[in-house]
């Protein structure tokens, strides 16, 4: 073989072998999730919803020759460590998207550092400012809680119930749920008669409810996540107070009903189905979804699976999706994302566009109540 031909061999096997590796080469995408801290019964399960969903998406052969590679941080919930780790996923570790935070707060710390990095992040907390007004690379998963308050709003008017306290928490998530309720009063005929608040760390609330008795309103209704809304639930039963009381999507697990345990009974919330999927009627698009999705949790960690993990189920989907339709940059990724039409998840039905980055409608919640330590439709 003389040398030219020699050459013409080796630069062939070359490429041949450059070609193969750049094919077989992983996608990493992002997470920042709140494992471990006072919100790890949020992040716990999104973290296991990502990862079970994108060793599935693997063993099945990835996507266009690609598999997907998580590369997930524990947040602890503090959205100083959550800008940290977020530099860290750009800079060190080459992510092409982001999931996550769990919470709005923490959401709300990272969004300018992927923007001015031009990073789509796909959020899974629930903060309506967090997508509105729009951002060209932030979206969100989580049903946003404009969409919440309108449930319940729409329960209690249908049920002549025309005024209420409203007790939030004083995070991301509590003050964006309070300044909804206090924007949409209006709209339901609603009138607030009290409106306090209460902090992330706060173990007792006796203080607060005993002046919500004292103005003597038809509801009550508390926007947060746990643990304090399990106190609320303990603390309206200490006192004796039978005022209904109604509870924010922050809460829609099972987890919520174990910290509360016997307050828990008959609490009203909005909620994504996938907590009352089995008792869906099956004319419901959502309802086979999602019981494949609790079923899969189930097998994988032997328990059961909520809405928070399928916020980052849907996530990494759209992602997957995005990819499929010819994605492989972030900037494609977020173009894609953009376009995605009628993608049927676990928090609802998917459509995003140029005006909308949340891209959920009022058909993702059901009204759902607690009865016998477990979820109820509320018809």
């Amino acid at each position: 073989m003389n040398v030219k031909v020699m050459s013409f061999v080796i630069a062939t096997v070359t490429l041949l072998f450059s070609v193969s590796v750049f094919a077989a080469a992983p996608i990493k995408i992002g997470a920042l999730f709140a494992v471990t801290g006072p919100a790890a019964f949020l992040g716990e399960p999104e973290r296991n919803s990502a990862k079970m969903v994108i060793d599935e998406i693997n063993k099945a052969g990835g996507v266009k020759g690609h598999k997907l590679e998580l590369v997930a941080y524990d947040t602890s919930g503090d959205a100083t460590k959550a800008v940290q780790l977020a530099t860290k996923l750009i800079k060190d570790d080459k992510v092409v998207a982001i999931i996550g935070p769990s919470t709005t707060g923490e959401t709300m710390a990272v969004i300018p550092v992927t923007e001015k990095a031009q990073i789509p992040l796909i959020s899974c907390s629930a903060g309506s400012k967090i997508t509105d007004p729009i951002k060209k690379w932030v979206f969100k998963t989580a049903q946003n809680d404009s969409l919440a308050v309108g449930k319940i709003y729409e329960y209690l008017q249908k049920t002549k119930q025309t005024s209420v306290s409203i007790l939030t928490v004083s995070d991301g998530f509590g003050a964006s749920g309070r300044e909804q309720l206090k924007s949409q009063a209006v709209k339901y005929g609603i009138k607030i008669v009290s409106d306090d608040t209460y902090g992330p760390k706060d173990t007792d609330m006796t203080a607060q409810l005993t002046k919500i008795r004292g103005a003597h309103p038809q509801a009550i209704i508390c926007w947060g996540t746990n643990p304090g809304p399990a106190v609320i639930a303990k603390n309206a039963r200490q006192l004796g107070i039978k005022t209904p009381l109604f509870m924010s999507h922050g809460v829609s697990s099972k987890k919520f009903i174990e910290l509360a345990g016997d307050a828990a009974e008959g609490i009203k919330l909005p909620s994504g189905k996938v907590v009352v999927s089995d008792l869906l009627p099956g004319s419901d698009k959502q309802k086979k979804p999602l019981m494949a999705f609790v079923k899969d949790y189930q097998n994988h960690y032997k328990a059961e699976g909520d809405h928070f993990g399928g916020h980052a189920w849907d996530a990494v989907m759209l992602i997957r999706n995005a990819i499929e339709n010819g994605a492989g940059s972030a900037a494609t990724i977020r173009d894609q994302l953009e376009k995605s039409k009628g993608f049927a998840g676990i928090g609802g039905s998917f459509t995003y566009s140029a005006q909308d980055h949340a891209g959920l409608g009022k058909d993702a919640f059901v009204l759902v109540e607690v009865k016998n330590k477990d979820w109820v439709i509320v018809k």
